[in-house]
């Protein structure tokens, strides 16, 4: 049986930490920022964003990890 290809979708969108944990990008920031007001651009900008356990099972199968 070949090996399983990880999910190039999930792969560019899903980074897994030396941890373990595995993070994500958060929605929202993107475009039509003009009028989302500062404070909440500067949140959205957080660098330690992390998949939800309940997802976690499922983004680690698309990954092949």
């Amino acid at each position: 049986m070949p090996k399983m290809k990880s999910h190039k979708g999930a792969a560019k969108r899903f980074k897994v930490t030396p941890t373990g944990k595995i993070r994500r990008r958060r929605a929202f920031a993107n475009h039509i920022l003009e009028k989302k007001t500062a404070k909440r651009k500067r949140h959205l900008n957080a660098p330690d964003a992390v998949v939800a356990d309940a997802d976690v099972k499922m983004v680690r199968r698309l990954l092949g990890k």
